[in-house]
């Protein structure tokens, strides 16, 4: 395929505006530009023309929460062989980057999560955007679906191996409890670019707070497995949705969140730190398990959920696709919005300037074409088509 093409007979939607009867430039892999549909540069030096009958063209999701899918779980197998399964299982429905998620485990699997995310780091892996380590270092009273007898304090060494993992890792994300991990561990961590996450906490708003001024950035999946909001104890709801507060990941499934509740917080987080999709997705996407183990527990699968045999959630049966459809015809928000939560907001959680989230020039060329429905049928990576 030619390495300068032009996507063309679709509407655009760039991150910030849509575009009709125009075309999607892309350059040796990247955006090159919007121009209309009639001025597509020509001749030798110009652009391939590919007629895209109909739908939207818009900037591809970034799930930064992504525990699995195409039948493997990153806890059972973190080898680079998982994660390349995982990245491709998301790719059909629209996530074309991502970080794999480590659940509480043991030790020796955490080494291995991150070495296995070191080597996809160094092979390019497509869709791989770094890790997300959700624990050990939570609190067993919001413990939800991790294992309690894995859960601990963070020492030193861990830090430190975190510390060391980050340089070399194109993104590092972490999920930690007040309870588990001091301030000033915090900031060590923040101070070298980890994304430090509070979740599965019982933590105060003051408790919050104070891991915030220590670098703490974000929330993970927003009141799930954390001390709820209520008009004399805000808690760790009312730190997230403070408006000089956190990013917050939301998972958007119908089984999480109230709808009703997720159109509240919308309203009340309306600054630069806003909510952004996560999958929470297990391995079950785009396979047809129906149940698998963590840990030594079987979870089920059953209707959309994703429960231990208390009934428990446990992850979700979800991928960002579904979830932007949820947003737009459930909960009523604006498609631009929607689109935005799953690509611009969490390109902005992680801070990285080679990722805007958007079809910006220069930026990669990550781009999905959705159709009436808003149902991805398209996928390019890097301007290639999947």
């Amino acid at each position: 395929m030619s390495s300068k093409i032009a996507l063309t007979g679709a509407r655009i939607f760039d991150g910030e505006k849509h575009f009709a009867h125009h075309s999607l430039l892309v350059k040796d892999g990247l955006i090159a530009g919007i121009c209309s549909a009639d001025d597509i540069p020509s001749g030798p030096n110009g652009y391939q023309r590919i007629e895209i009958e109909n739908g939207l063209l818009a900037p591809g999701f970034i799930d930064l929460q992504v525990n699995g899918g195409g039948g493997v779980l990153f806890n059972q197998t973190p080898t680079l062989q998982g994660i390349e399964t995982i990245c491709g299982a998301h790719h059909p429905f629209g996530t074309t980057g991502l970080l794999p998620t480590l659940i509480t485990d043991k030790p020796e699997i955490t080494e291995r999560a991150i070495q296995a995310g070191i080597e996809a780091a160094k092979k390019q892996v497509p869709g791989f955007l770094g890790l997300h380590l959700e624990g050990p270092h939570l609190s067993v009273a919001r413990k939800g679906a991790h294992d309690p007898k894995l859960i601990r304090p963070m020492q030193d060494e861990d830090c430190q191996q975190l510390i060391a993992a980050r340089s070399q890792l194109p993104n590092l994300m972490v999920t930690v409890a007040p309870e588990s991990v001091s301030n000033a561990q915090i900031s060590q961590l923040a101070d070298v670019g980890i994304i430090v996450s509070l979740g599965h906490s019982n933590t105060s708003y003051e408790e919050a707070e104070l891991a915030r001024r220590a670098g703490a950035s974000c929330m993970t999946h927003l009141y799930n497995a954390m001390s709820p909001i209520s008009h004399r104890q805000p808690g760790m709801v009312g730190a997230g949705l403070a408006p000089l507060g956190f990013h917050c990941g939301l998972i958007a499934d119908g089984y999480h969140v109230d709808p009703a509740v997720i159109s509240i917080s919308l309203a009340a987080k309306n600054d630069a730190a806003n909510i952004f999709l996560v999958s929470d997705a297990m391995s079950t996407i785009g396979s047809d398990q129906r149940q698998f183990d963590l840990n030594g527990r079987t979870i089920f699968r059953s209707e959309g959920r994703l429960t231990l045999a208390d009934g428990t959630l446990a992850g979700a049966d979800l991928e960002l696709n579904t979830a932007v459809r949820y947003m737009v015809e459930t909960v009523g928000l604006d498609l631009d919005e929607a689109l935005r939560m799953a690509s611009l907001y969490p390109a902005q959680c992680l801070g990285n300037p080679q990722l805007s989230g958007t079809l910006a020039v220069g930026q990669v060329a990550n781009i999905i074409r959705l159709d009436e429905r808003l149902k991805v049928q398209q996928v390019w990576m890097s301007g290639e088509a999947l």
